[in-house]
């Protein structure tokens, strides 16, 4: 390949998208881990979890571990995607992250300050992916 082979008509892709994407990417991998984890958890051991009284979205704790379960593995398959450069996966990606963020919001009274930690990084997941730019150079 010579000089003359390159495309000069591609536009170039800025430092921040990459960096943006690298790091949803890696964090999707670890939220998906850490949800895998809860999942696992809720699964193998119920009473692991403390179940509060009189709570409105009162489901089993093993019904809770296959939604982390589920949803932890899509997130880490999603956060593979992202650095395979498919151009779906930031779309998925954020959607995934808004799905993390909504079903730990209401794993709260079980586990609260992991389902906060939980939040806070799929909430940082979304803002890097839907920065200008970003989505686009995927």
């Amino acid at each position: 390949m010579t000089q003359y082979d390159v495309r000069t008509d591609a536009p170039s892709v800025s430092g921040w998208a990459v960096g943006g994407i690298t790091f949803a990417g890696v964090m999707m991998i670890v939220v998906g881990c850490f949800q895998i984890i809860a999942g696992l958890v809720a699964i193998f051991d119920d009473s692991f979890y403390v179940v509060t009284q009189n709570y409105t979205f009162d489901l089993d704790t093993t019904a809770w571990g296959w939604i982390h379960l589920v949803l932890g593995v899509l997130i880490l398959v999603s956060g593979f995607y992202l650095f395979a450069g498919r151009t779906w996966a930031a779309a998925t990606a954020v959607v995934l992250a808004v799905i993390s963020a909504v079903a730990n919001f209401f794993f709260i009274p079980y586990y609260p300050f992991w389902s906060l930690l939980l939040i806070g990084l799929a909430v940082w997941v979304i803002w890097s992916l839907t920065r200008p730019g970003v989505v686009q150079q995927t």
